[in-house]
């Protein structure tokens, strides 16, 4: 059963760097209230050490040819869920717990943002999460303004977390070898969000976003832009501002007006 090969498919790379498992699974220090999600715990290399924690975990896995495997480890406070990720209502299956909900793991690269959209559209009030994911995505994600990588996803990410780059794991460190970097990238809710509706703001991000080289005006045409022109003012910006150019904080002032 050991000599389950990884689904090109499926996006598998197994992380195999005991070292970096280790650092991974000790990001959060979690309570016996808490929970742990794991997406994608393949053959359980993470999940043995999310479980030392007080903590109770909830895996996700889509591959069933690992089931035996991860039964293994299954517990009173370890369960698993072999089914689609993205097509689960996470807060059906979660609901309301006591303690805080934290995502850790290595995640399929094709579909990274479509998991932590899905996760951010579910209702869940998470805490934070720690995800392996492709280097050049993790720089997205901590972008700023005015930098090449700074884009919608970035800040519809910063509206709801504060973004930490921890480390970078070599391709050495999965089987099989990606052909990419991978790095570590740590979310923590930030205390005091405002209340938007996430589609709508979603959709509103993407739109501004939509032309890099136009101006914000021309990407938003739907939207009656002289609305904004006295924030746009209040803060001595051009009317012939990018989206590139637009702190996370004067979005959401933009949304506001806008939508």
């Amino acid at each position: 059963m050991d000599r389950i090969f990884a689904k090109k498919s499926l996006g598998q790379n197994f992380l195999k760097d005991e070292a970096v498992l280790k650092k991974i699974a000790d990001t959060f220090a979690v309570t016996e209230k808490d929970l742990i999600v794991e997406i994608g715990p393949g053959k359980g290399a993470l999940t043995k050490y999310l479980i030392q924690k007080k903590s109770s975990t909830l895996c996700y896995e889509l591959d069933t040819r690992l089931k035996n495997i991860l039964l293994s480890f299954d517990s009173e406070k370890c369960h698993f869920i072999f089914d689609d990720f993205l097509k689960r209502d996470l807060f059906k299956d979660i609901g309301n717990i006591d303690g805080n909900v934290y995502f850790i793991a290595n995640i399929p690269y094709y579909i990274t943002t479509p998991i932590i959209t899905h996760i951010l559209n579910s209702g869940l009030d998470v805490s934070g999460m720690t995800l392996l994911v492709q280097k050049e995505v993790a720089l997205r994600f901590s972008a700023v303004p005015n930098t090449r990588d700074y884009g919608y996803f970035t800040v519809l990410l910063h509206h709801f977390f504060d973004v930490f780059l921890l480390f970078d794991v070599p391709n050495t460190s999965f089987d099989p070898p990606p052909k990419v970097t991978s790095s570590v990238v740590k979310l923590i809710r930030k205390k005091h969000i405002e209340i938007i509706d996430f589609s709508l703001f979603d959709s509103f991000l993407k739109r501004a976003f939509s032309q890099k080289r136009k101006t914000l005006r021309n990407n938003l045409g739907i939207h009656d832009f002289e609305k904004i022109i006295p924030i746009l003012e209040k803060y001595d910006l051009p009317l012939t501002i990018r989206a590139e150019e637009v702190s996370y904080e004067l979005f959401v002032e933009f949304f506001r007006k806008l939508v």
